[in-house]
């Protein structure tokens, strides 16, 4: 790979090497995502904390979809002053990001006046606003669990005729699954309704704490807002519950740390009524609390804890045990309540006048008031309702494979969701004819082709960023979520004083811990994780509440203070360092390493010989 010229330069999109193997990727993803000419004059970062795999060519609307709805809301209904929405582009099967800012003074004029009066409403309100967006997110997961795959018998149901409907359920076929992608926009534009105006208030209460104390840094500031009770740790919640009962009931001995799933389910059936009684607590806490993907809800293979039992069960020896020992396993919330409470209660004192800890106190509330909104949303968005949505699009997988179009369900998240369509339309023709379908030989060819293609760029490492860096990158939102700037961008050019055994990140969570690492690139291993490791990966999802609970801190290459990594670690107790880039790439699974989460060091300990 060739690199430009100048000092602060990654390498250029056009200038990224091809990808033995992998020739013909472009296929997979709609023209408007691949990199332009023009584009070589721009600064990309590369999205690892929500794309850090390839993305399969169904799994392109998991990008195509979110950015339409962020920038909608950022732009055009809310009119954020200082900025519009995110484009994105794909390369190599990376997905990488850039915003649009707003630079011109008077515009930012024009558009704050539009801001403060339409996001005013939203603040002012925020309450009643959020109960009525938690009916309609339930409506819209309710929908989605509703729609169904159509049978193609030899002749359609009586009732169709009897009924006069009107249409045959081949026309089904189309309509429904159009129906599941109108649903996923619907559910993404929701998402950002709230989202953005969350971190706007963050936003701003950290610009204040920045100015106001400049020593102040940005972990402190983030604990003021820690320890709320949030709809994401239910999950987890609902596992403590499970390992409440197995002990009660006398099940104990059956939830010993490896056990697989299938093998204790097998052998609660065989434990008569009390067995009985714990597979029903599980099946009653499976819907909805098991809807939570082990990745973010970006990829279809990141299953749900409903399609796998892997990561629940993995926790639930060690919930078990401690519980035996009679441990108190509720996360410290009322500690970090008090926490909060002094952090505010110094820095509001040190304020020099009465206006200036008035304003402290109204953006503080705000953050407080917004918190539940930005965790608590993921659960319902990313995990329940695209756990029903990856499921559904599965099932229409099944069809193509039942009628020979695919080999295998799965297959269908090889095409892109306009290629579904296509596939759909040969079984509806088909049957509608009494003909047979043609799609075998088009679309396996291509099934295979991609798989290929998919493997060989999974070996591809991708540049953190693309393009010429801006003089200056201190967004607070890309820092606050992202993790990214000045700083992060010179530790990326390979400047800095650290040697080859440490990486600096962000301090997303106090404390200081030694362990032995243990390095997860794909998440479906999280039920690997074992008591006492310290976790070293990409980023981490929300749902991994359950091995928090066992780890001895955690370590991730990208992520901010309010990142989720971040905001669990410290809902959890536990040491982070989040955002070094290049954890990943420096320590190894085994290595013992020693998490400062109070300077966000993570140095690799290395025998003397």
């Amino acid at each position: 790979m060739s690199q430009p010229s100048g000092e602060r330069t990654f390498p250029l999109p056009s200038q990224i090497d091809p990808v033995p193997g992998a020739e013909g990727w472009e296929e997979m993803y709609p023209f408007f995502s691949r990199f332009q000419p023009e584009d070589d004059g721009r600064f990309w970062f590369y999205n690892s904390m929500h794309f850090p795999e390839v993305v399969p060519a169904f799994d392109g609307i998991t990008s195509e979809v979110p950015y339409t709805a962020i920038g909608a809301n950022t732009a055009r209904l809310f009119s954020f002053p200082t900025t519009m929405g995110i484009e994105y582009r794909i390369i190599n099967g990376r997905v990488y990001i850039t915003a649009n800012p707003v630079t011109d003074p008077a515009q930012i004029e024009a558009r704050l006046a539009d801001f403060q009066e339409r996001a005013g409403h939203y603040y002012a309100n925020w309450d009643r606003l959020y109960a009525g967006w938690q009916t309609r997110i339930e409506a819209l997961i309710a929908e989605i669990e509703a729609v169904e795959v159509p049978r193609l018998g030899e002749l359609d149901d009586l009732s169709v005729v009897l009924e006069s409907r009107g249409y045959a359920s081949n026309h089904l076929l189309r309509e429904n699954f159009h129906r599941c992608i109108d649903l996923y926009s619907t559910m993404w534009h929701h998402h950002t309704e709230f989202l953005m105006l969350g971190y706007g208030a963050y936003v701003v209460f950290f610009e204040f704490c920045r100015q106001a104390f400049p020593e102040m840094g940005d972990q402190t500031v983030a604990r003021m807002v820690a320890g709320m009770d949030v709809t994401m740790y239910r999950p987890d919640d609902e596992l403590k519950k499970l390992a409440a009962l197995a002990v009660e009931l006398d099940l104990a001995d059956l939830f010993v740390e490896g056990s697989e799933p299938d093998k204790v389910l097998r052998e609660l059936a065989e434990r008569g009524d009390v067995g009985a009684r714990w597979l029903a607590a599980l099946e009653e806490a499976k819907d909805p609390w098991f809807n939570v993907s082990v990745g973010d809800g970006f990829y279809h293979h990141h299953l749900s804890w409903a399609d796998d039992l892997t990561v629940p069960f993995a926790a639930l020896p060690r919930y078990v045990e401690q519980i035996r020992a009679g441990e108190d396993l509720t996360r410290p919330t009322e500690r970090l309540a008090q926490e909060r409470e002094r952090i505010a209660d110094e820095y509001r004192a040190l304020l020099g006048s009465d206006e200036e800890r008035a304003a402290f106190d109204q953006m503080l509330g705000l953050c407080r008031q917004v918190f539940p909104y930005i965790e608590s949303h993921k659960f319902y968005c990313e995990h329940w309702f695209t756990t029903r949505f990856f499921q559904k699009i599965r099932d229409f997988g099944r069809l193509l494979a039942e009628r020979g179009v695919l080999a295998d369900a799965d297959d269908v998240f090889h095409l892109r969701h306009l290629e579904v369509e296509e596939a759909l339309v040969d079984v509806s023709l088909a049957w509608a004819s009494g003909g047979a379908e043609l799609g075998a030989r088009h679309w396996q060819p291509i099934v295979r082709r991609r798989k290929r293609i998919l493997e060989a760029l999974a070996g591809w490492s991708p540049p953190p960023a693309l393009g010429p860096v801006p003089e200056s990158l201190n967004d607070p939102a890309v820092k606050m979520l992202w993790g990214i700037t000045d700083e992060t961008i010179q530790t990326w050019l390979g400047a800095g004083d650290l040697d080859a055994d440490s990486v600096r990140g962000y301090a997303a969570s106090p404390g200081v811990v030694e362990g032995v690492a243990h390095v997860l690139m794909n998440v479906n291993d999280i039920g690997a994780i074992r008591e006492g490791e310290i976790l070293v990966c990409p980023v981490t999802a929300p749902s991994w509440g359950p091995v928090f609970g066992k780890i001895a801190a955690a370590v991730s290459d990208i992520g901010g203070t309010m990142s989720h990594a971040a905001i669990v670690a410290r809902e959890y107790g536990m040491p982070a360092v989040v955002g070094t880039g290049q954890a990943t790439a420096k320590i190894r699974t085994g290595d013992r390493v020693r998490v400062d989460g109070d300077r966000g060091l993570v140095t690799v300990l290395r025998e003397t010989p």
